[in-house]
């Protein structure tokens, strides 16, 4: 088990109690769901004690717009100490030359990167959606598809790999300002230095999203592409296991249009309680056992995979290399959200997704997404994977089975009480 699950001293919210039993309750439900359940939606993780007290802390009571030593309100000496603990951290961690841990989020994130090094109707060449690729990477409902044109590129139905060849050829035709890389659910190994070496033939800048896999290339368990691409963003969350936010980390040349986009362009005051959150996520990220929990969540989720084949199941783009899986249900003869609902009915928490090119709307895909880095947080190895996979796959196959539906309840329970989870949060 992580040192850090064993929370002692957590607080147990009796102030909350007291001033708003309505959240209080929540929270206790939520609580007991997390505890008692498998957590196996990929962007999701469990944090630390110290990261859940620094996110309470005094440091949310501060306003601090501007940077560390210059701010526009006095009374910052402690809160540039924070962040800049946060950004030297960083730098360590990923090999950064400039990084700005102001973001709110990963979409706040890329938005700011667009501003900071695009104009209005400059081409983006990024990855579709339905391929892989994340929301904020050009899809038609979000705002930078108002401002920016995005053209996207897709993987190889046959190989399950992305297309070098027709994302070159894109790249000549397009002539994108900035050329992305990175996923939201695509489970391979991208060629960093062949998308950098594309860029350069089309004088592009080079943009990488390392919101879902920040974590594995901390711990050294997959290629970082921080010395290699011109801009990379990133979550705080997910497999980095930190706080909910956002982070942009650059060549030292564009730092101050970084900078100036994050703020004053689009944020006011930073939300430096979660700053400090960061900055101790990275320095939990910095320990030599991090390495082992990255390494780990790729053998976990390899396990998960082949289990989950030998029932049957169509894995996209052939297997994964990282941290998740995103699954065909086709054959199954059950959509994406039938799937997640039926799942929820027993304690497993997976997201529905489309795969690539599907057929269904959004709302109804036919797939599911499910990933390793919170039941890895835990404690789970490969075993238990395939214990997990055998579940899935006989929910999945007697979804009209109340006895079956019994008999994956009991087996989750015994996971959840094999690996437990925040040990004596509430008493």
């Amino acid at each position: 088990m992580f040192y850090y699950l064993t929370a002692k001293n957590m607080p147990l919210y009796e102030n909350i109690k007291i001033e708003d039993p309505e959240i209080y309750q929540a929270l206790i439900n939520e609580l007991e769901r997390q505890q008692t359940g498998l957590e196996m939606i990929p962007s999701e993780n469990f944090v630390s004690q110290a990261v859940l007290e620094a996110l309470g802390s005094i440091a949310t009571n501060k306003y601090s717009e501007g940077y560390p030593h210059k701010r526009y309100y006095g009374g910052q000496e402690y809160i540039d100490v924070i962040e800049e603990l946060a950004i030297e951290r960083a730098k360590q961690l990923f090999n950064a030359e400039h990084v700005n841990v102001q973001p709110l989020s990963g979409a706040p994130a890329n938005l700011a990167v667009y501003t900071a090094l695009l104009e209005p109707g400059d081409t983006v060449l990024g990855m579709d959606l339905s391929h892989g690729g994340h929301l904020t990477h050009g899809h038609p409902v979000t705002l930078p598809a108002r401002i920016y044109n995005f053209v996207r590129y897709k993987t190889d139905m046959q190989t399950g790999l992305i297309d070098y060849d027709n994302l070159r050829e894109m790249a000549l035709k397009n002539r994108p300002k900035i050329i992305l890389a990175g996923y939201s659910a695509y489970s391979r190994i991208i060629d960093w230095q062949k998308i950098k070496t594309i860029a350069q033939e089309v004088n592009a800048l080079t943009m990488a999203d390392i919101a879902h896999i920040a974590g594995l290339i901390a711990g050294n368990a997959m290629e970082n592409p921080v010395p290699i691409f011109d801009v990379i963003t990133t979550t705080t969350h997910k497999t980095l296991r930190g706080p909910r936010g956002g982070m942009i980390m650059c060549k030292k040349s564009l730092g101050e249009k970084i900078d100036k986009a994050v703020f004053p362009h689009l944020q006011g005051g930073p939300h430096e309680n979660n700053i400090a959150a960061k900055a101790i996520c990275f320095k939990e990220a910095l320990e030599p056992n991090f390495q082992d929990y990255a390494q780990q969540i790729i053998k976990n989720a390899k396990s998960l995979e082949l289990i989950l084949k030998e029932h049957g199941f169509k894995i996209c783009f052939g297997q994964t290399d990282n941290h998740l899986l995103l699954i065909d249900l086709t054959n199954k003869k059950i959509t994406g959200h039938e799937a997640q609902d039926l799942l929820d009915e027993v304690g497993i928490t997976v997201n529905k997704n489309m795969i690539p090119d599907d057929p269904r709307k959004p709302t109804d895909p036919s797939g599911i997404r499910l990933g390793t880095p919170a039941l890895t947080t835990r404690g789970f190895k490969e075993d238990d994977m395939i214990i997990i996979g055998n579940l899935l796959a006989e929910i999945i196959e007697n979804k009209n089975d109340n006895s079956v539906k019994d008999k994956v309840r009991h087996g989750v329970k015994e996971l959840t009480q094999k690996h437990p989870l925040y040990q004596n949060l509430i008493n």
